[in-house]
């Protein structure tokens, strides 16, 4: 009855519609516990907005959670989180059974943060401008080597502040931002306020790398002003 009733709609070009009419609704299960830690990784990354693969296991929860539970549709709601992201944490969570929401839980998690950071392939020395050429990339547990300098790092120049051995992870004890521009030196110094325009020399007071404010003297005046780190001998002052 059915393959004749099959081969009508096919002729009808209804085939489809037969077929999403036979599929099984999904099956009621209990709420496993990896299906638990997949939802709490993706909430946790959320909301801490984490960068890399958050992986999270269940070291402690409540006997029988949800084990005379069934449901077609499992979700959870974290009712508290932890204060901060670690390898240890505590997060208060409620499961969601079809839409109804079921006691409140408290679980113990254990967590890695993992994300691409940069070994040395090679030994690098003191003062060397940071190249990724002389590295290569690893898996790191971010929460366990939280100064690992993670690939794809913001463009920034920086060098080595002491050199690394071949094989040793790179941390951001060991580089430091390359000067642009060095106490002593004369820069070009830029200051816009609206539409007016001053370009002027100055005299820095010390080292800066981008993106650092650094104090800079008008060698007429003598008075002393800070500026924004912008290019190699060039700063802007910024109102």
């Amino acid at each position: 009855m059915v393959s004749r009733i099959f081969r009508i709609c096919l002729l009808l070009g209804l085939a489809g519609a037969v077929v999403r009419a036979v599929e099984p609704a999904p099956s009621a299960r209990p709420f496993a516990q990896d299906e638990i830690q997949r939802h709490l990784s993706g909430l946790l990354k959320d909301h801490f907005t984490l960068e890399g693969d958050l992986a999270v296991e269940l070291l402690l929860l409540r006997p029988g959670l949800v084990a005379t539970k069934t449901a077609s549709d499992w979700q959870v709601q974290v009712t508290e989180f932890p204060a901060v992201a670690g390898s240890s944490m505590m997060v208060r969570f409620r499961p969601v059974a079809d839409g109804q929401a079921l006691p409140e839980q408290t679980a113990v998690l254990r967590a890695n943060l993992w994300r691409d950071a940069w070994y040395a392939k090679e030994p690098v020395a003191f003062g060397t401008t940071f190249d990724p050429a002389q590295f290569e990339a690893k898996r790191v547990d971010f929460f366990r080597d939280r100064e690992a300098v993670a690939v794809g790092m913001p463009a920034v120049a920086y060098i080595l502040s002491r050199g690394v051995t071949a094989g040793r992870l790179l941390t951001w004890r060991d580089l430091a931002k390359r000067p642009l521009v060095r106490k002593g030196e004369m820069v070009e110094v830029s200051a816009t306020d609206g539409r007016l325009v001053v370009n002027l020399k100055g005299l820095v007071m010390q080292n800066g790398g981008q993106g650092d404010f650094v104090t800079v003297r008008n060698p007429d005046s003598k008075k002393d002003f800070s500026a924004y780190v912008i290019d190699e001998n060039r700063v802007q002052v910024r109102f």
